[in-house]
């Protein structure tokens, strides 16, 4: 980035990953202030750990840097001005449709300007572009914004607004730029892949045009609801080996009666038939999901009933987090709250389960080669990823350049990876 004296520090998901990697292109050309450095901090208000992150990092920037502007940008500054919440340790705070006007944003607290931006439209996803994060491997595309879901637990609604979907010919043109770039896997990303509507075409459309792209290492999916899990797309997906098989699902929970009090829209079962419809068709897929554990009324029998799940799917990788009631959201005012100690044993026992029921997965990858992205070098040991979205590291006697993908065999497995020796 050309103006050095802007600093972009990144909390929460996918998206806003991407969206930090645009607002970095936007300033590339922008004129410095060596004089007064700012920190925008693109900040997530999902849980109350993210919001305390936020504050925490403010506070050090302060600390650290007396002399510098701090702006707040994106989904906690909505949170703010929606009355959600307070954050009282940035000069300016802008919310997430400022964030294609980054430039915008950092000559206005420059000049001065303090509180809360006013609230504006925003610009079209096809205006987002990014050129990637040049210290990541793997390129973030988002692709969609918004939710219509209003799960009782979250906010996203209340702060990214309706769903929206970046049209395919600007996706294909974008991923085009990135590959160029020199990113050997691009991940489609969205708060809702489900929800990806476009005035042409749908998701499984997209799939076939980006494969259609020579210049393609890696598609892969971020995370998506069971509803976008088609037969179209699941079709499209299977067609090429390019496409990572890799699905992760926010499940939630594997009990209906907790789906239904988070206003999910579906049942297990509806789960369940979506991962095997993609097991059918791609037969070494791999899954991952994210858990809310400890959620108002989940009972030792509902949360029996999250671990029969684990144990039958046998997730590649799982998330699990504590439930964190938000102000503002229908959860926060249920009834029958799980205790925090309650929570945490659950966490933990949830945990064991899944390791378990994990190492028979990695158990069977042993002796079997597999194409890993190079992601970094530590010593005489190369890390990465297989397409399954498996942690492999592997030793070689060749130089073998970040970014490129291998064929590693794999002799064993340790705790939270594979190990395995390159296979010429």
């Amino acid at each position: 980035m050309t103006d050095r004296s802007v600093e972009i520090v990144t909390f929460g998901c996918r998206a806003n990953q991407y969206e930090s990697a645009m607002m970095r292109r936007l300033l590339a050309d922008s004129p410095g202030d060596a004089r007064r450095p700012v920190f925008l901090l693109n900040a997530c208000t999902v849980t109350g750990l993210a919001e305390r992150k936020a504050r925490q990092a403010a506070r050090r920037i302060r600390r650290d840097h007396p002399e510098a502007a701090i702006v707040l940008i994106g989904c906690l500054a909505d949170a703010v001005q929606g009355g959600l919440t307070r954050f009282d340790e940035a000069d300016l705070l802008a919310g997430n449709a400022w964030k294609t006007r980054a430039d915008v944003v950092v000559a206005r607290v420059r000049s001065g300007e303090r509180g809360m931006l006013p609230a504006i439209e925003p610009a079209p996803l096809a205006d987002e572009r990014s050129a990637g994060d040049p210290h990541r491997i793997r390129a973030f595309l988002k692709i969609q914004d918004g939710c219509a879901r209003a799960c009782t637990y979250c906010r996203t609604t209340q702060v990214r607004g309706a769903p929206r979907s970046k049209p395919i010919d600007a996706i294909a043109a974008e991923t085009e730029s990135l590959l160029a770039t020199g990113f050997p896997e691009i991940v489609l990303t969205g708060i809702d892949l489900a929800q990806y509507d476009p005035p042409v075409g749908r998701l499984a459309d997209l799939v076939h045009r980006l494969l259609s792209i020579d210049e393609l290492s890696r598609l892969r999916l971020a995370s998506i609801n069971p509803s976008g899990l088609t037969d179209p797309l699941i079709e499209a997906w299977a067609s090429d080996s390019r496409a990572c098989p890799h699905v992760h699902i926010p499940l939630q929970s594997g009990n209906d009666d907790v789906l239904h009090a988070m206003a999910r829209g579906y049942t297990v079962a509806e789960v369940l038939d979506r991962i095997a419809a993609v097991g059918a068709a791609i037969p070494d897929a791999t899954f991952g999901a994210d858990l809310i554990v400890g959620f108002p009324g989940e009972t030792d029998e509902a949360f029996a009933d999250t671990c029969r799940v684990v144990d039958e799917v046998g997730f590649a990788n799982l998330h699990v987090f504590r439930f964190s009631p938000r102000p503002g959201t229908v959860a926060a005012t249920l009834p029958d709250p799980v205790s925090p100690s309650v929570a945490r044993h659950r966490i933990e026992t949830l945990d064991r389960r899944w390791r378990d029921r994990r190492r028979v997965l990695l158990d069977n990858r042993v002796g079997t080669t597999h194409h890993v992205l190079v992601e970094e070098r530590r010593g005489d040991e190369w890390r990465g990823y297989t397409s399954d979205y498996l942690y492999v590291h592997f030793a070689s006697s060749q130089e073998i350049p970040v970014g490129s993908i291998r064929p590693v065999r794999v002799v064993a497995i340790a705790e939270n990876h594979l190990e395995g020796t390159i296979d010429d």
